[in-house]
């Protein structure tokens, strides 16, 4: 017998992106075609054990810490074409890969051009660790005169200052204040 695991966790995955939630042990039997929900229940048991599912207290499936893994396939060259691989080598998951220390973790939308050269475009969304360990050379949201910014953290020897991404802005010396919020540590853009 063929196991399809797989297939049926890919099916909840792209059902709970849809909803927001698992469905209950009947629609999942619908919606994988499986006669039985004791069927489903040898399933659910499967993928608990594989850490892809969980339950709360209250017996409601809910996404284990394995669900959101996602496979990476492969690497794939921005130079000249190579030959394809469809042979899955590893899995991620982007919220573990991109998120360190929750807590201390915010996402924010970048507005503007001035961080370009450094790849972030306006849109994208970027990591911020706040309170993380950072130095000169650094990409952090800082707080100077009470605005925000993301801009490349430098030093000379008149202190710290902020440094754009791109040549068409000037570096940004605080008037009164600059502090750090926090450490960029990634971003993703969505087409």
């Amino acid at each position: 017998m063929i196991n399809r695991d797989t297939e049926y966790l890919s099916q909840l995955q792209d059902y709970y992106a849809e909803n927001g939630v698992l469905p209950s042990f009947s629609r999942i039997a619908t919606l994988i075609g499986l006669k039985t929900t004791s069927a489903v229940s040898v399933l659910v048991t499967r993928l608990k054990a594989s850490q892809h599912l969980t339950s709360t207290p209250e017996r409601r499936l809910i996404p284990g810490p394995r669900f959101f893994e996602r496979p990476l396939a492969d690497t794939i060259r921005a130079g000249q074409p190579t030959p394809s691989s469809d042979v899955r080598s590893d899995v991620v998951s982007i919220d573990r890969h991109l998120i360190q220390k929750p807590s201390h973790t915010v996402l924010l939308s970048v507005r503007g051009d001035s961080m370009e050269d450094a790849g972030l475009l306006e849109g994208d969304t970027i990591v911020v660790v706040k309170g993380a360990p950072y130095k000169s050379g650094d990409i952090v949201v800082a707080i100077v005169d009470n605005e925000f910014t993301v801009k490349y953290l430098a030093h000379d020897k008149r202190g710290f200052y902020l440094k754009p991404g791109n040549k068409a802005y000037a570096p940004i010396r605080a008037k009164d204040h600059l502090e750090v919020y926090g450490l960029v540590v990634g971003s993703f853009r969505k087409y």
